[in-house]
């Protein structure tokens, strides 16, 4: 049997992009929230924010969707113990979106990780039930990082 791996820190934010920036520290800050909320305890998450191509062929790859998306996430750990998983963030989706939903570029980008995270923890947005729980969640983890108060019905 071997060892789990071990991580000089626990969270990773990889900026995988030629031309847009994010906060990390944010962003870092956001991980935690959102784990602790859901009383989970964390081993290691790495999220990627990357470009419409890189997430492109991630989804077409691992889910056979050859399409655009905002967040994919994939969980690492085959036990409920710990989080470890990876958040691929498209940054490209949030500069093109987030006038959509009357915000910022950086809550967009903010929203796809906390978004991604949930996947992670088990949540499911497959229904409108689990839609609507996911979104007000979300908004919940964004107001606790600095993010303010954002409207569930328009993201």
């Amino acid at each position: 049997m071997t060892d789990a791996p071990t991580y000089d820190e626990p969270v990773s934010i990889v900026l995988a992009h030629d031309s847009r920036t994010v906060d990390t520290d944010r962003l870092t800050d956001l991980v935690h929230t959102v784990l602790d909320g859901e009383g989970r305890s964390l081993r290691h998450v790495s999220v990627v924010c990357a470009d419409h191509e890189t997430v492109r062929r991630l989804n077409r790859e691992y889910l056979d969707h050859d399409y655009n998306t905002d967040v994919l996430s994939f969980s690492l750990a085959e036990t409920d113990e710990a989080v470890e998983g990876e958040v691929y963030v498209d940054l490209d989706t949030a500069a093109e979106r987030h006038d959509e939903f009357d915000t910022s570029y950086e809550v967009e980008v903010a929203r796809y990780v906390a978004h991604g995270l949930l996947h992670l923890v088990g949540y499911d947005d497959g229904t409108a039930s689990g839609n609507q729980k996911m979104h007000k969640l979300e908004d919940e983890y964004l107001q606790h990082v600095g993010l303010g108060s954002v409207d569930a019905d328009k993201a």
